[in-house]
């Protein structure tokens, strides 16, 4: 990593710093501000985080904006009321479908790019958490380091090696943690 280059943690948003509407075990955005619900130690996990010099951003892929089930308006309110409670640099989304072929829709890395591009991160050092396949692929694809937050949804599961499985963002964190721990010298 050159003296200029920063580590981030690249967080998806919907399973991982809110909680999911879960049918059928598949998970879906909230549809509507007043269904956000930041899940329970997800502050104090980026607090963690960011105290130990990473830059936190979020990456979502929101693809009923193109499919017309949402409206970007919603969309941005619900990123709005995130920045405003969590300490995250900035929530950056994809609001295309699959049929769009774009580069920002996970499992394209290109989210990730962008805010490397942006922020001067140095991706090799930096971590993706995400519930879904998609996530953890967009990661692995951008050179990152993966955490998977594991629900047991019922759907694809991810195809390349995980760096890590867990079934929370503050546990996420203190494997997070412990990677820049080893990696300064400080454990094995």
């Amino acid at each position: 990593m050159t003296a200029a280059a920063r580590q981030a943690v690249f967080l998806d948003r919907d399973g991982v710093l809110n909680r999911a509407i879960v049918r059928e075990g598949k998970p879906y955005p909230p549809a509507l501000l007043t269904e956000l619900h930041i899940l329970p130690g997800t502050a104090d996990a980026l607090a963690v985080l960011q105290a130990a010099g990473f830059l936190l951003i979020g990456v979502t892929n929101q693809p009923d904006v193109a499919r017309g089930t949402q409206r970007r308006e919603v969309v941005e309110a619900i990123n709005a009321a995130l920045l405003a409670a969590l300490p995250l640099a900035e929530i950056l989304a994809c609001y295309h479908d699959d049929r769009d072929r774009c580069v920002c829709r996970k499992p394209q890395p290109g989210l990730l790019f962008q805010a490397a591009a942006t922020y001067g991160i140095d991706l090799p050092s930096s971590f993706m958490i995400g519930d879904r396949w998609r996530d953890v692929e967009a990661g692995r694809r951008a050179g990152c380091r993966t955490v998977l937050l594991d629900y047991g949804y019922r759907e694809r599961r991810a195809e390349s090696p995980l760096d890590c499985t867990v079934s929370s963002l503050p546990e996420a964190a203190v494997w997070i943690l412990r990677q820049l721990y080893t990696a300064k010298g400080g454990g094995k």
